[in-house]
């Protein structure tokens, strides 16, 4: 499923690059190509990757805990980022 019109907080399955196939949280929008994608573990918050949109697949689930946070701080913990690829993560196990 890609979307194109990413949210900040939404979870990602990298497609291409070097991380192919990780989860990452979509921290920052630069434009209609390109976000800002952590995971809090590799990626950490302070050094997010720039990603094309369409190296990413967008998934439907989008992480409020993050979206709370940067609309009250403007920054998110690594820790929540982690929990939130976690969450992602363990939902899609079968």
């Amino acid at each position: 499923m890609n979307n194109l019109n990413p949210q900040i907080g939404q979870l990602v399955k990298i497609l291409k690059g070097r991380d192919a196939d990780q989860v990452a949280v979509v921290v920052a929008i630069a434009d209609s190509r390109f976000v800002y994608i952590a995971d809090g573990d590799k990626r950490k918050f302070d050094q997010p990757k720039k990603k094309n949109v369409s190296h990413l697949a967008f998934q439907t689930m989008i992480s409020s805990e993050v979206v709370n946070s940067l609309n009250e701080s403007g920054r998110v913990t690594n820790g929540k980022l982690r929990h939130a690829v976690a969450m992602f993560e363990q939902s899609t196990e079968t």
